[in-house]
């Protein structure tokens, strides 16, 4: 699915957010590498489950074409500083709702793309009939917690010592649902 493009200005950064493309690929490929090293909130390390670009070429044609589908970027000056994807599901039991997640480059943070980010995909998921939304976040991520339940999101369970980190320490993940308003 494609949406409208919509700018910003927030705290003396302008950026935009549209649906991604695949002339974005390649830059979505590296910037996702670089995601996953900048922070612990992310599901991979650094490197692993590595997309290349014509991965992401085939996602971007892939959630461009399907209704249930949405693949949103942000950019600064021309430059890729976040995104996030809706997934829906095929199966007929699981077809009203998606999965979503959000990204943001670390020296971007703060500047309202992550909320814009999933503000855009709730707008889309209500205009399109999507009636429910999920997301998992890390349970040390309070900022995104409160951001998701500020948005509407609830907490619908917790998978304990769902992840082993690097510094080989469990930590639990937290599934979050939020229902068509």
């Amino acid at each position: 699915m494609i949406i409208e493009q919509q700018d910003y200005f927030i705290k003396g950064v302008s950026y935009s957010i549209r649906s991604a493309q695949e002339k974005d690929a390649e830059a979505l490929s590296s910037f996702r590498v670089q995601l996953d090293g900048e922070t612990e909130n992310m599901d991979r390390e650094e490197g692993e489950a590595y997309i290349d670009p014509a991965g992401f070429r085939r996602i971007i044609h892939v959630d461009t074409e399907k209704s249930r589908n949405l693949f949103l970027v942000a950019e600064v000056a021309g430059e890729i500083v976040g995104y996030s994807r809706c997934e829906g599901i095929e199966l007929k039991r699981f077809s009203h709702k998606v999965e979503f997640g959000v990204c943001v480059a670390r020296e971007f943070w703060g500047h309202g793309i992550g909320k814009h980010l999933l503000k855009q995909s709730m707008e889309w998921a209500d205009q399109t009939g999507v009636e429910k939304m999920t997301l998992n976040v890390l349970a040390s991520n309070e900022k995104a917690i409160e951001l998701y339940q500020k948005s509407g999101f609830e907490i619908e369970g917790i998978l304990e010592r769902d992840r082993r980190h690097a510094d080989g320490q469990y930590y639990d993940t937290i599934m979050m649902g939020r229902f068509k308003a």
